[in-house]
């Protein structure tokens, strides 16, 4: 990327029209590449006729830049589709607490998907689960070569296992491919291969076999992040303190633990529908990833030696950057060329990396000053123009309803009738007056 930092002064205080002509200058992309992006009718009617069916129209989020953001020794700017308040101002000042301590540094366990193929009527469950493992080889080879592409840049089929397991219809047994999908998320060419080998296994096993479909718990497809905030910068010892024991009722108690995962999945959900990939893989996989040994925290925390808190997270990331919505849709591509990743698992330290921050953000909020406040600001904003108010009118009634702390519509749209009938009357009054000679 042409930049050489993702910190930039006064982003927030630019407007709309400034962001976008600033970023274009700072990544090096070009007004054709932007145009989706940035005017959302500009998007042709017949590429979305064909992603879906039954198409009528189109619906769109806002695109908001996170900045600060240093992850591999790398800067980024990331784009983050959400209509939440505060996410993303949220997860750039996170970011900023964590630059001086080198910012994020990820790893992953490799693009490997599980494809899961169901037998069920066998007579001899375990006899079957052994003639499946000793054709091993065999069944790796033929779904390798439903893909061949993929297996000349390094991917495919890399492993096999085999499981018994009893359930209320009796026993099955589970066949698992595990399949390296490279830069793709691998749904369709893991659904292939399942397809492929299926008539292997009925005959292998003796069975009858239903399903053959991807996994959507990766925990194949792991990434880590980590990252230490800086504890001045988050307040002193009283806020790390305060987000290590938030931490650590979130990992005792699901009913916390639902929320506080809701809140990694602010960043992560926000920056993978931006770059076109399917967010409720990702959902599915995190949260049931949390829940295989009894549902918990993804991330954890703890303070170093000097008094910093160091946080990590653990999370399965199917991301990809070939194929779907990330090739098709013209503001995903554009999303993609911002942020400058090469590779699917690049995107992923970066998605996981929010995912960090965010939670970051969200527990420094909540034993700090408290969630609303910040949030609040933001949210009244909504409040004001959905009362009816305009340019100006939003800030001035958003002001007002956090000094009352009381954002809600009616209030809103009380404020609002108090201006118009105001700047009505004050209109009329200068209609009225005689003019001077």
């Amino acid at each position: 990327m042409s930049f050489l930092d993702s910190r930039i002064s006064g982003f927030y205080k630019l407007t709309r029209e400034e962001r976008v002509k600033r970023l274009s200058e700072i990544v090096g992309i070009s007004d054709s590449d932007f145009a989706a992006l940035v005017d959302p009718g500009k998007v042709e009617m017949e590429t979305l006729d064909h992603m879906i069916e039954n198409v009528v129209g189109a619906m769109t989020l806002p695109v908001g830049i996170a900045t600060n953001f240093l992850i591999d020794g790398k800067d980024y700017l990331i784009p983050m589709a959400i209509e939440e308040p505060s996410v993303v101002a949220a997860a750039s000042n996170a970011a900023r607490f964590a630059r001086d301590h080198g910012g994020f540094t990820a790893t992953d366990t490799g693009p490997l998907m599980i494809g899961q193929i169901q037998a069920v009527d066998i007579a001899k469950p375990n006899e079957a689960k052994r003639e499946i493992l000793k054709a091993k080889d065999k069944i790796i080879e033929l779904a390798n070569a439903q893909d061949p592409v993929l297996v000349r840049f390094g991917g495919g089929a890399k492993d096999l296992r085999a499981r018994v397991i009893e359930t209320k219809v009796g026993p099955m047994v589970i066949t698992e491919l595990i399949v390296d999908t490279r830069d793709a998320m691998g749904a369709n060419a893991v659904n292939t291969m399942a397809e492929a080998v299926a008539t292997m296994i009925e005959k292998l096993s003796g069975g009858r076999v239903l399903l053959r479909i991807l996994s959507n718990l990766a925990d194949q497809r792991l990434v880590r992040a980590k990252a230490t905030f800086d504890k001045v910068l988050l307040g002193g010892d009283e806020v790390v303190d305060g987000i290590v024991a938030a931490w650590a009722f979130a990992e005792a108690d699901p009913y916390r633990c639902a929320t506080h995962n809701k809140g990694i999945m602010n960043g992560i959900d926000a920056v993978v529908i931006a770059t076109g990939n399917d967010f409720r893989a990702i959902e599915a996989g995190a949260h049931s990833y949390a829940a295989t040994h009894g549902y918990t925290s993804l991330t954890k925390y703890e303070k170093d030696a000097d008094g910093n808190l160091v946080g990590s997270i653990e999370i399965p990331m199917a991301v990809g950057l070939i194929g779907g919505a990330t090739k098709i849709h013209p503001a995903a591509r554009a999303c993609v060329k911002i942020l400058g990743v090469k590779t699917a698992q690049e995107l992923g330290h970066v998605v996981a990396s929010v995912g960090l921050a965010q939670n970051l953000a969200a527990l420094r909020a909540l034993v700090s000053e408290g969630i609303q406040k910040g949030h609040m600001a933001l949210h009244a904003r909504n409040i004001a123009a959905t009362a009816g108010a305009k340019g100006d009118m939003i800030e001035v009634i958003a002001d007002q309803l956090v000094k009352e702390k009381n954002v809600r519509a009616e209030r809103a749209k009380e404020i609002l009738d108090g201006m118009v009938a105001s700047e009505t009357k004050s209109r009329a009054a200068g209609a009225g007056k005689k003019p001077t000679r």
